[in-house]
């Protein structure tokens, strides 16, 4: 099951509390304080892994804490720090303040890592307070407490092509073709209920990654469909390539609406580079195509191609023009 959005509490370890103690030793003709200091409270640190793909673990479990640090004991012992918390969670995973909603880190690279919050200072003992007009100090420091917060974990997939489009306008079949990425594929709406990435392995070894969300209807933004909780998969995305069915009644008002719905939810989402292609080719005939072609394609806004996932229509053209769009094709 894919999860890409969940709230969690997270709470660090409190410092362990100073000791008050004095020297008791046969030999040592004067005491004199010897209170060891507590220990500090174990972090909590959020590391991104390539090999997790959702947040579906924190459904089941959203209280994280890590260990306080021991008290420090006598003969100047401190005592032992807290451990940490290791939280693994997906690459481009953004992570946000529940109550204020500001951004506190953004971790989109693997192994990349955060300490999202402090374990608390560990208290002196009374070993450290003594002095020359004060030999025998009979208190301590008490431990400070381990930061505790609310935060949200945002999911957002890293790719370099975003696809957009409405239900049914073969958005799947396009990236099974192109990759090795396996939606399900049928003749009925949504059938993509998560999104997808897949890896397009282009000449010479090289490669880009493309991210394809569920369908956009008109009315998402009023939450219509399902919505925009999957636009957020293609924020991060350098390209959007819009896919519209060639056999719509009108191929400008569908790329209106989509682009307002993609406004409706970010106002990035629309500056990104757009393309678009009439996706199913291979149903009409050339006379068609070619009116087609000078009916609807002429003074069009954005880069338009005609494809066929099917039988390959157009398909190439389209990948060598996403990869001379993408900033690496330059290099």
């Amino acid at each position: 099951m894919f999860l890409d959005y969940a709230e969690i509490h997270i709470k660090a370890g409190d410092g362990g509390k100073g000791a008050v103690t004095f020297r008791r030793e046969k030999y040592v003709p004067k005491g004199g304080p010897s209170g060891g200091n507590g220990g500090n409270g174990g972090n909590l640190i959020l590391v991104a892994s390539a090999n997790i793909s959702t947040l579906l673990d924190f459904r089941y479990k959203k209280n994280y804490s890590a260990k306080n640090g021991d008290p420090g004991g006598s003969a100047l012992k401190d005592g032992k720090r807290g451990d940490d918390i290791v939280i693994r969670i997906p690459v481009g995973t953004l992570v946000k303040d529940l109550q204020t909603k500001e951004v506190i880190c953004d971790l989109d690279e693997d192994s990349k890592f955060f300490v999202i919050a402090k374990g608390g200072r560990g208290g002196k003992g009374n070993s450290n307070f003594a002095t020359a007009t004060r030999q025998t100090p009979r208190f301590a420091e008490q431990g400070t407490p381990g930061e505790e917060k609310d935060i949200i974990l945002e999911l957002k997939l890293i790719a370099d092509v975003g696809l957009v489009g409405f239900p049914n306008a073969g958005k799947s079949t396009f990236i099974s073709k192109i990759s090795s990425a396996k939606p399900k594929i049928a003749d009925y709406p949504f059938t993509t209920l998560k999104p997808n990435l897949g890896i397009v392995k282009y000449k010479d070894y090289q490669s880009f990654v493309v991210a394809d969300i569920p369908g956009i209807i008109e009315g998402a933004a009023e939450g219509k469909g399902l919505g925009h909780q999957f636009l957020r998969h293609i924020e991060r995305t350098k390209v959007l390539l819009f896919l519209i069915d060639i056999q719509s009644k009108d191929f400008k008002a569908d790329y209106k609406t989509l682009t307002y719905e993609l406004k409706a939810f970010s106002k990035a989402l629309p500056k990104k580079k757009k393309i678009v292609a009439l996706t199913k080719a291979d149903l009409l005939s050339k006379d068609e195509i070619k009116k087609l072609t000078i009916k609807k394609l002429r003074n069009a806004d954005s880069p338009t191609f005609l494809i066929s996932a099917v039988d390959g229509t157009g398909m190439q053209e389209i990948l060598d023009y996403l990869w001379q769009s993408l900033p690496h094709s330059s290099e």
